[in-house]
């Protein structure tokens, strides 16, 4: 942002912003209606106009004289310190200019080397800065540590409420932008891509069945459980995938921790599809029985080790796919389930197809 730092004003109590000087005097304040000339997802987007400016050799007393009438048109939180080329200097809280003596200087009470955002900053990366502040307001500045805005926390926590309930669009192909009220030509255009590639994802998991189709026209019950490991592997891939990208959109996932996500996700797939998988085959049991198959037990048995292996897989899956696309610079959410369910529904198939092969043919 760019700004005229060739004048240096006096400011007075008058001054809209509240700005007041004292003794100094702090320079021109870039215009804060520049934010709109930052990029949608970045901090520049969310300030406001700052308030409360002071420099330094502002006493208390005068000060609050300001305040006083500030606050019948703007609500103040903090007093914000700034030297004569607008750079921030501290911040003095309502606390502190209560307590102190009324001949104190602001400088003596200020908080140095306050807290601070960069107006080009990312929203997601300003959201993991500030996920332990829990600060009412966010002073910003530019490179230069000039005060361009402020940011009040609740629009943050706006933004990421905006993020995380946009993540079950994307992760099935609908943009972050489309709403409701979205044109339906535009929600076509958006969508309609990923549906092409669902559809082709989806004749990989087609090719899988068909090239154990002899398997399946010799033991047909088999049939009746491909969609049942699909959907239990799939719901496990999903609930791993969800909490990955929740992880990753809070800042809890770093890189550090990586492999522990990844190694929880693949044992409770483990440990999900072994009691799954018990069920699942005392209904093949049941359902073969009643059909005279001698071979009833042996397919409970695949039954119970394909789910046991088609949901381990799908919860590595879950974690995995949301951190690949981060790894490849991608949005880890975009079309994440389109891929996800290509790989949940090539396990679960694959190995009950296999292991029927394997065993009975």
């Amino acid at each position: 942002m760019e700004s005229d730092m060739s004048t240096a004003p006096s400011i007075t109590a008058q001054d809209p912003r509240g700005e007041f000087t004292g003794q100094g005097s702090v320079g021109a304040i870039p215009s804060w209606r520049e934010h709109l000339s930052f990029p949608s997802d970045t901090v520049g987007r969310l300030m406001d106009e700052p308030t409360g400016l002071f420099s330094g050799e502002t006493t208390v007393a005068r000060a609050v004289d300001v305040l006083r009438e500030l606050v019948k048109r703007q609500f103040v939180t903090y007093l914000y310190i700034v030297d004569r080329n607008s750079r921030l200097e501290g911040l003095v809280v309502m606390r502190d200019l209560l307590l102190a003596h009324p001949e104190q200087p602001l400088s003596e009470i200020m908080l140095r080397q306050p807290f601070t955002l960069k107006a080009s900053t990312k929203l997601m990366d300003a959201m993991h800065e500030v996920l332990t502040k829990h600060f009412p307001v966010y002073p910003v500045v530019d490179d230069n540590g000039v005060l361009v805005g402020l940011v009040r926390g609740y629009k943050l926590f706006e933004a990421q409420a905006i993020e995380i309930s946009a993540q079950a669009g994307s992760m099935v192909g609908v943009e972050k932008e489309e709403r409701v009220s979205t044109p339906w030509k535009r929600s076509f255009r958006y969508r309609h891509p990923w549906l092409q590639l669902n559809l082709l994802t989806a004749f990989v998991a087609g090719a899988v069945v068909n090239f154990f189709q002899g398997t399946i026209d010799q033991v047909v019950i088999l049939a009746s459980f491909l969609p049942v490991l699909a959907g239990q592997s799939g719901n496990t891939g999903c609930q791993a995938l969800a909490v990955t990208l929740r992880g990753m959109t809070l800042g809890d996932v770093g890189r550090s921790k990586v492999g522990r996500v990844v190694a929880k996700e693949a044992l409770l797939g483990l440990l999900n599809g072994a009691l799954v998988g018990l069920s699942a085959g005392l209904g093949m049991y049941l359902l073969a029985s009643s059909q005279g198959n001698p071979n009833a037990l042996l397919l409970s048995a695949i039954v119970i080790v394909a789910m046991i292996g088609s949901c381990c897989i799908s919860g590595l899956s879950g974690a995995l796919v949301p951190l690949v696309l981060r790894t490849l610079g991608a949005d880890p959410a975009t079309a994440s389930s389109i891929f996800l369910t290509t790989a949940t529904d090539v396990a679960s198939m694959g190995l009950l197809l296999s292991l029927a092969t394997l065993f009975l043919t």
